[in-house]
């Protein structure tokens, strides 16, 4: 098992080339591609079910000593994230195969490459043992994310790239310098011997270390304030694009973080971490309910959400983090699946901007169902994923005693419901406004295959809706890893032996 945890990382990684020498073999590279993200999917599989009956897997890179070479750890935590995100990636990869050769399509001769080594960037994040390859792993996400993003050669994108990469850069320049700044205190950058030690160190050298990590990881995952990066630059990728950012990219941060800040025991900065996750989630779907634009509105979306997540951390009780697992579970398919719908959408009528879109709902009955799902998932409506998660986070934040958070979360969930209705109202219910610069930008650029769109969209539907009635099951592995993170030891002896 060892070989397939380190494989899950190579295999994209060495696949990613191979594309590129057959990018002018249509058929060819797509198989490379796809073939290779359906056996990173299979393989994430197979490591939930053995990590899930057998305990942590723990591979030594190349057999050195942890604290001197590469260690990856696969526990339940990571294999849960890990399975969500290829599965996500896979479908998002089909989606593009059938809408490419559009204006809102990629450049499959980079963007299948690229999203290989995101693969191996998330994969690497999820597995590794330390901070510095935890490191490596955000640049392999940030370089190819950069492509992605700014691949098309439009001024917008290439504006909103810089955004990216500046805020993105920042945070990889503080990250190094937490990573020397650990070592230098605790003479290592394993997690399992950091959590071992970071006891040693007074107060004020571990808490301060703790903030710096918040500070890095916070910026990753668009927490408030340091979100303003994210508004901007999403909306203007290729749907398919933006739906893998959606779904993985903050989540990453977030993964990160409740990584660290549990195996560190930060238990004195949660209280800071509730404010910001109540300040995150209303500013968030503040920015949502101002927007006019459907991918605006819901790339602010993924900034209010993040704060739920933020929420069962900031608790730092097992309840806590077992429901910001459940929540991370059920938000990377729900709002990619949103992203989708949105590119059909841009498809149908040209346009995402909801003056220039409507009457979906009569014209398009399965695009408007295809919406619906997810859209009273993401507001927490029964009998959907997006209920347990948000009841899961507020039955933990009513046994910590903390009410103000509480309160917070179920404005924001009645704001986001009226965010999904101004969408509903705006591109499903009335009339088709006419809009013949959209009708123009159609037939100018084509429709994508839409069979392959609507199919692969329904079908992650449909696993967002597997998730709802699965709900028993991932909580019980959600409070399993949970268990793990707050009991530290399990983690620490795993790898140190």
């Amino acid at each position: 098992m060892t070989s397939l945890v380190a494989l899950i990382v190579t295999l994209p990684m060495a696949a990613a080339p191979l594309s590129i020498a057959v990018r002018n073999y249509r058929r060819l590279r797509d198989v490379v591609t796809v073939a290779t993200l359906m056996a990173v999917a299979a393989m994430a599989i197979w490591l939930l079910i053995e990590v899930e009956q057998s305990g942590s897997i723990v591979v030594n890179v190349g057999g050195w000593a942890p604290g001197i070479g590469i260690v990856l750890v696969a526990d339940l935590f990571a294999a849960l994230i890990l399975l969500t995100a290829t599965a996500t990636i896979l479908i998002v990869e089909i989606f593009a195969l059938g809408q490419r050769n559009t204006v809102w399509g990629t450049d499959p001769t980079l963007a299948g490459p690229m999203l290989l080594v995101l693969t191996a960037g998330v994969a690497l994040a999820v597995l590794t043992g330390d901070l510095f390859t935890l490191f490596v792993a955000f640049e392999l996400i940030l370089v190819s994310s950069y492509v992605l993003l700014t691949h098309q050669g439009q001024r917008g994108q290439i504006r909103a790239g810089m955004t990216y990469v500046v805020m993105n850069l920042l945070s990889s320049t503080l990250f190094l310098f937490g990573v020397a700044y650990v070592y230098s205190a605790m003479g290592t950058v394993n997690l399992a011997q950091i959590a071992d030690r970071i006891g040693d160190l007074d107060d004020s050298t571990r808490i301060g270390i703790g903030a710096w990590f918040l500070v890095v990881f916070g910026t990753k995952a668009a927490m408030f304030p340091l979100f303003s990066w994210l508004p901007d630059s999403y909306p203007t990728a290729p749907t398919t694009i933006t739906a893998v950012f959606a779904g993985l990219l903050t989540k990453i941060g977030i993964y990160s973080m409740i990584r660290f800040h549990s195996l560190t025991a930060m238990t004195e900065i949660g209280p800071y971490l509730l404010a910001l996750a109540a300040a995150t989630m209303l500013v968030g779907v503040a920015g949502a309910l101002a927007q006019n634009d459907i991918k605006r509105i819901l790339s602010f979306h993924i900034v209010s959400q993040i704060g739920y997540m933020l929420m069962g951390l900031g608790l730092f009780t097992q309840f806590g983090l077992a429901a910001s697992i459940l929540y991370m579970v059920h938000h990377i398919p729900v709002k990619t699946v949103l992203f989708l719908v949105g590119g059909l959408i841009e498809d149908d009528q040209g346009t995402s901007d909801l003056d220039r879109v409507g009457g979906l709902a009569a014209r398009r009955p399965w695009i408007a169902l295809l919406f619906a799902l997810p859209a009273l998932s993401l507001a927490g409506i029964p009998p959907l994923s997006g209920f347990v998660a948000k009841l899961s986070l507020v039955d933990a934040a009513i046994d910590a005693d903390s009410i103000p958070i509480v309160f917070a979360a179920l404005l924001a969930s009645v704001l986001t419901l009226l965010s999904m209705v101004k969408i509903w109202l705006g591109a499903f219910w009335g009339t088709d406004p006419d809009d013949d610069q959209a009708r123009a930008t159609v037939e100018s650029h084509g429709r994508g295959h839409r069979p392959t769109m609507m199919g692969v969209t329904g079908f992650a539907v449909a696993i967002t809706l597997f998730v709802a009635a699965s709900a028993g099951t991932i909580w019980e592995l959600s409070q399993r890893a949970a268990a793990d993170l707050i009991q530290i030891e399990p983690y620490v002896s795993g790898v140190l032996g």
